[in-house]
């Protein structure tokens, strides 16, 4: 494997390397997502249950002791109950698009890799084709087939590299993006069904004077 490797010139290297970068990002995204997802059963049918009920500190504690982006919209919604709805809008929008931004990253860079992998095979292609033929011309053209056929096999293998890079990466990156809309489509339905049910914010505790108060600042807000 390293003899094939070896052969398939100094483009290789640099292939090698996106494959690391591949790999990497595939398990650390995988990793994410699998912490992503809400470890408590019908979450958003619990809290709507909870807020039938005005139980909000259970609700905001369920939500708290739970994982997940969707978990923290409901959490952050329930947390600002007393604030006017717009305000409140405005606040889980801004939540919102940060738990997008944390469910994106490092995307980018597996489509780029995905996008230079086989275009490094290519190149890689071309200029093994090009010594190969340069070789020929210094031979005078006295060469028989199975020395061209060498330097083409040779040439080729960067191309091989460069596609068996990419396939994984591409079909990754439409996994994990098909992940986000899904969170996306997730976190919007939560955060309309809790702005209706909350309201103006005259929603209040049952049984309770108000909600234990806590800094803005854990929510990132």
């Amino acid at each position: 494997m390293l003899k094939i490797f070896l052969k398939g010139g100094p483009l290789m290297w640099p292939i090698l390397l996106c494959s690391v970068i591949t790999i990497t990002i595939i398990l650390e995204r995988l990793y994410h997502f699998w912490r992503a997802k809400t470890d408590i059963p019908n979450l958003s049918t619990r809290v709507k249950e909870l807020l039938l009920e005005s139980k909000l500190e259970e609700a905001e504690n369920l939500c708290k002791n739970s994982s997940g982006p969707v978990a923290h919209i409901l959490a952050i919604g329930i947390h600002t109950h007393k604030r006017g709805f717009q305000e409140k809008e405005k606040i889980i929008a801004r939540a919102g698009s940060r738990e997008l931004r944390r469910l994106e990253k490092n995307l980018r860079g597996l489509g780029i890799v995905a996008q230079i992998s086989p275009l490094l095979g290519l190149l890689g292609t071309v200029t093994g084709m090009i010594k190969a033929f340069m070789k020929i011309q210094q031979l005078g053209g006295k060469v028989d087939a199975s020395v061209l056929a060498g330097g083409i096999w040779e040439a080729l293998i960067t191309t091989a590299a460069g596609l068996s890079v990419a396939i994984p990466a591409i079909i990754f990156y439409y996994y994990f993006e098909g992940k986000v809309d899904n969170f996306s489509h997730q976190m919007k339905n939560a955060g309309e069904e809790l702005l209706e049910r909350l309201g103006s914010g005259k929603l209040t505790s049952k049984g309770e004077e108000d909600i234990q108060a806590k800094e803005d600042i854990d929510y990132g807000i």
